[in-house]
């Protein structure tokens, strides 16, 4: 069937690009924005080791399933699912599960570009010196006006938001192409850069211990300093369930991106091996990420369990304070902004490509349309953090932002995720899986249909319900 269909959109010139293209997808403000922060919250090396497994039992079952659906389908993930459903006969309800990636996508892509604006923003107040010798409160003042000043965040949002455009408006080749191709090394050679600056600092040893030594003591059990100076220690599954996540959402499943861009894989490539490419490179750039951020971090006295502001807070006040901190400063928000854009053009592509497949729109076209509804909606996210932000403005306690953040993260992704190991696993014909995969039914094919089949659905469900609050 795969020899039936083409893309209309082009394919990649090559798996290499393929592979550089789905890193960029999957490496994003997850991989240096929240991975180091929620490692800091949670214990270090032995997270990082519980992280990893899951990535195997999770991520790679997974991501091959996602691109094998992709490049059996060859279009949008709107049309590949209807097609793949009239190919196995199955029930029509299944398409929804494109429609499903496809809004997820541009929702995330809303609030997404306004977040990346940020570091867009601040690319220029690293390299202006705004961060040289601030204080703790200074940097928080920094931010806190930042944030409140929503015309400021508009336009940077709107910066991003066109800069994404621009590149898929030019197409598969010319224009996702070119931008992986340029982007992926740059980020790679960022982060080695930082990288080698953190090994100057004294603290270096310091941070790879945190990273790589596990302390399991800090993922089973929590413990607090009663009012009394008594240590209280109770088990607790809490960082298992933050790995498992995580492992999840880092490799951008379930939101249409990886299946649109199998469509354009060519047909010769190992779709085993590319995605053993993909998930080494993503998990090396949140390590990497690890090692800049954590000698930076002990060498200033600075706290690794900062949480969300670690990047936009607490590592500003360490650039202020360090020697050459402008410089580095302003590469690692570079660095920021080009994880985010190589994520925010596969966000977008999905719509795109259906536009074009289905109502016969010019690809420019199409890209503005769906650039400018994000944009739009966005608003909501830039109006959360500061005229929308009072009590009266929210639904449920939560602000636009916190709504699209939940609904996305912990119930559209992981369901997406889950109707794909479902579809791959269950409902597609072991030949035609088999036949995509280039697999025979030998020990590799069974282990992933174990995986895809029982093992992966069962902890992506794990993950929903604790979510959800059930678990």
């Amino acid at each position: 069937m795969t020899e039936k269909r083409s893309s209309i959109h082009g394919q990649w010139s090559s798996r290499f690009i393929f592979i550089l293209a789905a890193v960029g997808s999957a490496v994003g403000l997850g991989n240096i924005w929240k991975f180091p922060y929620i490692t800091g919250e949670n214990g270090g090396g032995a997270f990082v080791l519980v992280y990893l497994v899951c990535i195997a039992l999770i991520g790679v079952p997974i991501m091959i399933a996602e691109i094998l659906l992709g490049r059996r389908g060859r279009q949008s993930p709107i049309n590949t699912m209807r097609s793949l459903v009239q190919d196995e006969q199955a029930h029509p309800a299944w398409s929804l599960l494109g429609w499903g990636g496809v809004i997820t996508g541009f929702l995330i892509l809303s609030y997404y570009s306004v977040i990346a604006g940020w570091a867009l923003a601040y690319v220029f107040r690293a390299a202006s010196g705004a961060f040289n010798g601030a204080t703790a409160e200074t940097i928080a003042a920094q931010f806190d006006g930042f944030l409140s000043a929503p015309l400021s965040v508009l336009a940077w949002h709107s910066i991003f938001m066109v800069m994404t455009m621009v590149v898929v408006a030019r197409g598969v080749r010319g224009g996702l192409e070119k931008a992986v191709t340029f982007l992926m090394p740059a980020l790679f050679v960022l982060l080695l850069v930082l990288v080698g600056y953190a090994m100057s600092l004294g603290a270096f040893s310091e941070g790879l211990d945190f990273l790589f030594s596990p302390n399991f003591e800090k993922v089973f059990y929590h413990c607090e300093v009663t009012a009394a100076g008594v240590e209280q220690c109770r088990f607790t599954g809490e960082p298992m369930l933050v790995a498992l996540g995580h492992a999840f959402f880092t490799l951008s499943l379930g939101m249409g991106a990886i299946m649109v861009y199998g469509s354009y894989m060519p047909a010769n490539a190992s779709i085993a091996r590319a995605t053993f490419a993909i998930v080494a490179a993503d998990t090396a750039v949140a390590l990497l990420a690890g090692m800049a951020i954590f000698p930076i971090v002990f060498s200033n006295g600075l706290e690794a369990a900062a949480g969300p502001g670690l990047i936009f807070q607490t590592l500003p006040i360490a650039f202020g304070a360090m020697p050459g901190g402008q410089f580095f400063g302003t590469l690692f928000f570079l660095l920021l902004v080009f994880a985010a854009w190589s994520s925010a053009i596969s966000l977008i592509e999905p719509a795109v490509a259906w536009l074009v497949e289905n109502h016969g729109m010019k690809r420019v076209s199409a890209a503005v349309l769906m650039g400018v509804l994000a944009w739009i909606l966005g608003i909501g996210t830039v109006l959360s953090f500061n005229l929308l932000s009072g009590e009266e403005f929210q639904l449920f306690g939560k602000t636009i932002f916190d709504l699209l953040d939940y609904l996305t993260a912990n119930i559209l992704l992981p369901l997406g995720g889950l109707f794909i190991a479902l579809f791959a696993g269950w409902i597609m014909s072991r030949s035609a899986s088999m036949d995509e995969l280039r697999m025979r039914d030998g020990m590799g094919y069974k282990t992933w249909s174990l995986l895809v089949r029982y093992i992966s659905p069962l902890l992506v469900a794990i993950v929903f319900f604790n979510a959800i609050g059930i678990i």
